[in-house]
């Protein structure tokens, strides 16, 4: 927590008391907000008013601090007349400006006098009549997303520790801000699955228009063709049914193909291990198998783990230069954890390729998580941990 109002001789008096439980209620108000799931603008706006309320300062600001090097005012309030920056304003970011140095440092900072200081935003603070601030940063996912920072239109007019009061308020915004971004995320990921569902359709029928379907057309045409000539032409008509033999066959190969990228028959049958090798048989690269599960796990724990593989090997075959990967699988509490190690190129971004990405939101629909090691010249490892459920529960293979 952070620090309370300073104490008289080692003792608190009458008015830092309530000061104390002022501020303490302040915060109960924005803790039972965060609770409520607010309109971000609304939630900032009155963070902005009990910062200014409770602590006295005559305005405060939550900024956000866009890639572009530059900072969003997306929460605003100013006792009457007082110096402010207005709520959706976008302004640079001076490094030695109190929101420049929450950026850099990632800690609550203070300036107790601007006239030393230069800068865009400094002028632009200036302008304004703001001549000293103190702020506290806001973090979501472990990087710096903003922060509050308090003002005023008088030099040196905080008292000691009270950027550090800030961060009590700034710590229910990162509460708040990672239930808005975990929603975000799920909600893209949810929006991406549905439109890998769509693209899965669509190349689905694309295959069978462009393979199986077209050999067999021709052989029911060649079919067709050698019951019409059967009794004048014989042997041409012989001909003719040995033609949509083989693209009866050749159609058939094709839909055993698609089956094997839809839901390979051999998962079903024989399970994870026997699926991994025959993945493992078919890769242009040489592949180690280490431990693979000798028990059956849940279907849906089986065909994410080995599509996982599959792709992780497609991956390493395409892009990453690898001459040999390691694959290995082990269960332990109730939870299976997929490896898959190459020797190549490195450098592979799990946030950027479709691949990777559409492997995140899979493991991710199964409560597990994806991590992607990839180093420049160190080869990538690939790790996908899926749970399901107790130790014990999965049955032994058959």
């Amino acid at each position: 927590m952070s620090s309370a109002p300073s104490m008289t001789h080692g003792q608190p008096s009458v008015a830092q008391l309530e000061a104390l439980l002022a501020e303490q209620a302040a915060l109960r108000r924005v803790a039972t907000l965060v609770a409520a799931d607010p309109d971000p603008r609304r939630l900032f706006d009155t963070v902005c008013e009990e910062v200014g309320c409770v602590l006295g300062v005559e305005s405060a600001n939550v900024l956000r601090y866009e890639d572009d090097g530059t900072q969003t005012v997306v929460g605003a309030w100013a006792a009457s007349g007082a110096p402010w920056f207005p709520g959706g304003e976008n302004v640079p970011i001076d490094g030695e400006t109190v929101s420049g140095k929450m950026r850099r440092s990632g800690t609550p900072q203070r300036v107790d006098d601007y006239a030393g200081v230069r800068g865009q935003l400094v002028k632009r603070l200036g302008e304004v009549g703001i001549r000293s601030a103190v702020g506290a940063p806001v973090k979501v996912a472990g990087r710096i997303w903003g922060g509050i920072v308090a003002s005023s239109g008088r030099t040196h007019a905080f008292p000691e520790g009270a950027e550090n009061r800030l961060a009590d308020f700034a710590e229910l915004l990162t509460a708040a801000l990672a239930n808005v971004d975990a929603r975000e995320q799920l909600a893209a990921s949810r929006a991406r699955i549905v439109e890998a569902g769509y693209e899965e359709r669509r190349r689905l029928g694309r295959d069978l228009h462009d393979g199986a379907q077209q050999e067999l057309v021709s052989a029911l045409i060649s079919l067709k063709t050698a019951q019409r000539r059967w009794d004048e032409a014989p042997e041409e008509a012989r001909e003719l049914v040995e033609a949509a033999l083989e693209q009866m066959q050749a159609g058939i190969r094709d839909l055993r193909e698609l089956a094997a990228g839809i839901h390979p028959s051999v998962l079903t049958d024989r399970g994870l291990g026997a699926a991994l090798e025959t993945l493992a048989g078919r890769s242009p690269l040489p592949v180690e198998l280490d431990e693979v599960p000798t028990d059956r796990l849940p279907a849906p724990v089986e065909a994410t783990a080995y599509f996982v593989v599959a792709e992780a090997l497609t991956n390493a075959a395409k892009h990453a230069r690898a001459s040999h990967v390691r694959v290995g699988v082990r269960v332990v509490d109730g939870a299976a954890t997929v490896e898959l190690r190459d020797d190549g190129a490195g450098g592979a971004d799990g946030a950027a390729g479709t691949g990777l990405r559409g492997l995140t939101d899979r493991v991710s629909a199964l409560g597990g998580r994806l991590e992607v090691e990839s180093p420049p010249g160190g080869g990538t490892a690939v790790r996908a941990h899926l749970p399901f459920g107790e130790p014990g529960q999965h049955t032994r293979a058959g």
